[in-house]
């Protein structure tokens, strides 16, 4: 490492610890969220449906409750509620999660884990209403349903074989919040299977992940490895691995099997020593694409990322903790910068900047993702919780 580099590392580390040593970065970030999302919901008052991202006309773009994005911008409005104690983020965030109620039944994907946990999952943990409880049960008898023993898994999507993708590992915290709150061990049991056989069949050696893996239904073994949404079958899409990493915390967090931990630290191993890891923490898209340093970023994988990182260094053994911790926290601070936090009235009320949606189709390129709003609103309840830093 040059002299300059070190100069420049030694700056950033300073800078970080001045600024984690003061309780104001948690508050400022719901600050200035509070501030545009009031903005937000001014701006779709009128709109059907639910904020997803920006569209090529530059216009807000709206969703239905189908769209597995729409559970999200009620969870923003819970951890703002959850934050600020303010009456009103309450009853903003109970209006909207509202609209997913029919989705419970909706059993044509996966993806009612995001659709119900972070808009039901959180209002129930705070608010403890019995209906949102009887919801998310029946969404996770709805998600159960996708479950084929052979395979050991849920099925993702309802084309080719059995895909399975990594996203996927995401909503098992439903079925594992189930398990607990019914007392029904097959929620568990197929959470449990689902996670082990992810782990089995969708890493490679250095612990990066693929996007999709193909089983087949008579065999339950695996016949094709390969991407959807990242660069290539072989690549490393940037938000997969922020799956992984969160997934496979989870799953340690909810099963106690130690196999989920030391796979989320080799994950996390793999995030942070990756020569294409951006040193503001923001990743590209996919860190193998070979149009690198020109490829866009996505700061949706940074905020997955750094929350999973939150809960990990919780986890992880004594010497690694303060590894851990400074690197989400240099995430957290990068997108609490201007460089990645909108100004108050821009980006269409969106609160963070220059994510990437899905690539190989030209969608959603360095536009904001209500997605990340979400994962970067929970990371910094969690850095609250933690309290600061230690010099």
């Amino acid at each position: 490492m040059t002299v300059k580099k070190i100069g420049i590392l030694l700056v950033v580390t300073i800078a970080l610890i001045s600024c984690f040593n003061q309780p104001e970065l948690t508050d400022r970030i719901f600050a200035q969220s509070d501030a545009q999302l009031r903005g937000m919901l001014t701006r779709i008052a009128k709109l059907q449906g639910l904020p997803r991202t920006t569209a090529s006309d530059g216009q807000i773009y709206m969703v239905e409750s189908h769209d597995w994005t729409s559970g999200f911008f009620p969870g923003v409005l819970w951890y703002q509620s959850e934050y600020t104690g303010d009456e009103f983020w309450q009853q903003q965030a109970i209006k909207y999660t509202e609209m997913l109620k029919k989705e419970q039944y909706n059993d044509s994907d996966h993806d009612i884990g995001f659709k119900i946990f972070c808009s039901y999952g959180n209002g129930y943990r705070l608010t403890k209403n019995p209906e949102y409880k009887e919801i998310i049960v029946s969404s996770a008898h709805t998600l159960a349903k996708r479950f084929h023993p052979k395979t050991g898994c849920i099925k993702s999507w309802d084309r080719w074989t059995f895909p399975v993708i990594i996203d996927n590992l995401m909503n098992l915290e439903l079925l594992f919040w189930a398990a607990k709150a019914t007392g029904d061990s097959s929620f568990y049991q197929i959470g449990y299977s689902h996670a082990l056989i992810t782990l089995k069949n969708h890493f490679r050696n250095d612990y990066s992940c693929y996007h999709l893996v193909e089983f087949d239904t008579i065999t339950g073994e695996a016949l094709h490895k390969k991407t959807y949404q990242g660069y290539a079958d072989e690549s490393s899409w940037a938000r997969g691995q922020s799956w992984a990493l969160y997934g496979m915390t989870m799953a340690y967090r909810e099963t106690k099997d130690s196999v989920f931990l030391t796979q989320a630290l080799g994950i996390a191993d793999y995030i942070m020593s990756n020569k294409f890891m951006k040193a503001d923490g923001v990743p590209y898209w996919d860190f193998h694409d070979p149009e690198i340093p020109k490829a866009p970023r996505d700061a949706s994988a940074a905020a997955i990322i750094c929350s999973a990182m939150y809960e990990l260094q919780e986890y992880a053994p004594k010497k690694r903790k303060d590894e851990m911790l400074k690197f989400a926290d240099h995430i957290l601070s990068t997108l609490a910068s201007e460089a990645y936090f909108a100004e108050i009235g821009y980006n269409n009320n969106f609160l963070l900047k220059h994510s990437t949606g899905f690539k190989p189709k030209n969608k959603e390129v360095d536009k904001p993702l209500i997605y990340a709003d979400y994962y970067f609103l929970e990371a910094a309840i969690r850095r609250k919780r933690i309290g600061l830093v230690q010099e």
